[in-house]
């Protein structure tokens, strides 16, 4: 008699991501994550753990069967927030092949579950040793990330078949185990010993379930319940069922869309405290919280998909805004948040769970409630949202310019804040063309062209709900910062904008792709962007994957660095789509088409879902792209990059209070046709076919332009 295979997977009808077992498996869902070996155990004294709400619950976590570690086989995503090992018992002394399979399936949310299963393929019984070895450190997510953590020790109580671990320092603070087939509970280990009969099966299930403020919080699934019909599993099909549904003729590109989609909809998290509405996390494993930048971003490329996780975003961001004057966390009048931490050390790190250390949240804030109003939201929403769209220009104007010379620059208020406040946010981020650090306050190329653009869709904003003086007089201002930023930040001589002005107002003359941020605002002239084009287009830029945040000519240039000459997929697209921007300009729709195949490939390379950042080593030299060791993955705005390449190739641009949906379609030809269906756009639904320059749209009303 031959035993049943395991069963298949959630979704096994979807696309198999199957990683390296070699590796770390990440898994996430909202503000759960789990990062584990390849044959998922958690080492201790390592990252890896399971980590809810910032802190980690689970820090020792190592399956062994007979006391050996089993052999690896494959492990497999059907979904972010779902994994499946396959191991085999390692082989008798002597013997090349083993017959007993071993096969964990596992489902994060609120909590964890794994499944143990055991197949004996062989022809007689077989007595098999399992042993679960559980530990809890309850560390602060910055402690673990920065190599920091110590254990303080937990207390475990065996309770029957429940062991409970809770934390020594913080007794509110604790995690449960239980089992569906009785264990042996010992302090630190679950065990059991069964006979495998020859063609037969045995199984458990492990809850794992954490306590907060001393409350078990519950967990997003049942005992016994199929993956399918799991709290994540239902979240996802929804997310998908509002989203609209986006396929190429490339196999590649409809992959790495399918990735995408999971992988935002793993990301999301939806506050109880606030009915439920959605924002997105800006990524795993460190950063599953809401962060301004990361989240405003995120949130507008994934626009084509869904309006209502920007809405959420904007709400959520609103409630936070800044009020009062506090140098420690750095919070000020209309600044809108950095990022929020929920983690026991939190108030120890960057001044407190809110820290509002960004000098760019705050004018892409208004930028994506424009973008938002139109893309269909609800008007009623949007124009609640004005008062924190004023807050936020207010802020630009005051506390932003700090010295009223009409630009935003920042300099951090205590030792403690982030010393760069940009999206390049590490230490050594921002530097001239020789390599020396800037000096603040510094006035980032890109921050003013979200400046502008912020200026322009109030604007559009105040017109559209009937006031046209302040719109007129928004745009005057922000014709002004165009012609200012001109005369401040271009380099003649160099063919491209100064990375930044220091805090003696000189031009930081680094070249990087901040500059083509320029481009995305449209604060660019054509003729510095024709220039700009053709300096972006060169091998010290364009690393065949991407483009590199720094040139390879410059001083600080280090393709193995953070910021320093790495590839950010994110920073790409926004490349991507700030050319297409001008398309009608040499040399722009070439440059476009070539970033977004090598990005496409780049995914590829990593198994259809893009990371964070990797290093910018030039194809030629190193290929598939080498990985960056700490990149977070799946992380936010990295996950959405492919809809904004999309949306760019496509010239999507709805305005659904005017009634007319723009497309100006680029498309490379690798994408061959490329498909929207359901995009939703207000009351509308409408769906798109293109191939090439050409485009053809159906479903919506005859009093719509197209």
């Amino acid at each position: 008699m031959t035993a049943d295979l395991p069963p298949e997977p959630f979704n096994a009808g979807e696309p198999a991501f199957t990683g390296d077992v070699g590796g770390t498996t990440t898994l996430v869902e909202g503000s759960t994550f789990c990062l584990s070996t390849g044959t998922g155990d958690i080492e201790p004294g390592t990252p890896h753990g399971l980590f809810f709400r910032d802190a980690r619950v689970l820090s020792r976590w190592q399956l062994r069967l007979d006391g050996r570690t089993a052999h690896p086989l494959s492990v497999s995503h059907p979904e972010a927030f779902a994994a499946r090992f396959v191991l085999r018992r390692p082989p008798a002394a002597g013997l090349a092949d083993s017959t007993l399979l071993l096969v964990r399936e596992r489902l994060v949310g609120d909590g964890m579950r794994e499944t143990i299963t055991v197949d004996n393929l062989g022809r007689e019984a077989t007595a098999v040793r399992l042993e679960l070895h559980v530990d809890a450190d309850f560390a602060d997510l910055f402690a673990v990330k920065e190599g920091r953590a110590v254990h303080s020790g937990s207390d475990a109580v065996a309770a029957g078949p429940e062991l409970v671990l809770r934390d020594r320092k913080d007794g509110s603070r604790g995690v449960s185990f239980t089992a569906s087939a009785e264990p042996v509970v010992v302090p630190g280990a679950l065990s059991w010993h069964v006979v495998v009969p020859a063609g037969g099966r045995w199984s458990t299930e492990v809850v794992v379930q954490p306590t907060v403020a001393g409350r078990a919080v519950q967990p997003q699934f049942h005992r016994g319940e199929r993956i399918e019909a799991s709290g994540p599993a239902r979240k996802i099909r929804a997310w998908r069922a509002a989203s609209t549904l986006v396929t190429a003729s490339d196999p590649v590109l409809t992959g790495v869309l399918r990735r995408t989609e999971s992988d935002l909809g793993a990301l999301q998290i939806h506050d109880p405290a606030r009915d439920g509405r959605p924002f997105v996390a800006a990524g795993a494993p460190w950063f599953m919280t809401l962060f301004g930048r990361d989240s405003l971003l995120t949130a507008w490329m994934a626009l084509p998909l869904d309006v209502g996780l920007a809405l959420g975003t904007l709400q959520t961001l609103a409630e936070t805004q800044g009020k009062v004057v506090d140098p420690l966390t750095e919070e000020e009048p209309g600044r809108v948040l950095h990022e929020l931490r929920l983690g026991p050390d939190s108030t120890a790190v960057l001044g407190g769970n809110h820290y509002y250390g960004t000098v760019d949240a705050t004018p892409l804030f208004v930028m994506l409630l424009a973008e938002c109003w139109r893309w269909g939201a609800d008007p009623a929403v949007v124009r609640s949202l004005l008062p924190a769209a004023d807050a936020a220009l207010a802020w630009v104007d005051r506390y932003g310019d700090r010295d009223g010379d009409g630009f935003v620059e920042y300099r951090r208020a205590t030792d403690r804040g982030l010393a760069n406040q940009g999206w390049k946010d590490s230490f050594d981020g921002i530097n001239d063309a020789s390599g020396r650090q800037a000096i603040p306050a510094i006035a980032l190329c890109e921050v003013q062209g979200y400046a502008y653009a912020a200026l322009l869709a109030r604007a559009e904003l105040a017109e559209g709900f009937g006031d046209e003086a302040v719109a007129a007089r928004l745009r005057a201002r922000a014709e002004e910062l165009r012609q200012r930023f001109a005369e401040a930040f271009w380099l003649p001589d160099r063919g491209w904008y100064a990375v930044a002005l220091d805090g003696r107002k000189q031009p930081v003359d680094a070249l990087t792709s901040n500059t083509a941020h320029c481009l995305w605002t449209g604060i660019a002239t054509d003729e510095h962007a024709a220039a700009l084009i053709r300096r972006l287009a060169e091998p010290d830029m364009d690393t065949g994957y991407g483009l590199r945040t720094l040139a390879s000519s410059m001083g600080a240039y280090n393709p193995m660095s953070y910021h320093n000459g790495s590839v950010w997929p994110h920073d790409t697209a926004i490349a991507v789509a700030g050319l297409l921007r001008y398309a009608h300009l040499p040399g722009a729709v070439d440059l476009a088409h070539r970033l977004a195949d090598g990005l496409l490939d780049a995914a590829a390379a990593f198994g259809g879902r893009l990371p964070e950042l990797y290093c910018g080593f030039a194809r030629d030299d190193f290929s598939p792209p080498v990985p960056y060791p700490t990149s977070c993955s799946p992380q936010a705005w990295a996950s959405a990059s492919p809809l904004l390449l999309v949306r760019a190739c496509l010239g999507l641009e709805p305005h659904v209070p005017r009634k007319t949906l723009t497309t100006t379609p680029h498309l490379p030809s690798r994408w061959g046709e490329l498909t929207l269906t359901d995009l939703r756009l207000g009351d509308e639904t409408a769906h798109l076919s293109a191939t090439g320059e050409k485009v053809a749209v159906s479903g919506l009303s005859a009093d719509w332009t197209t």
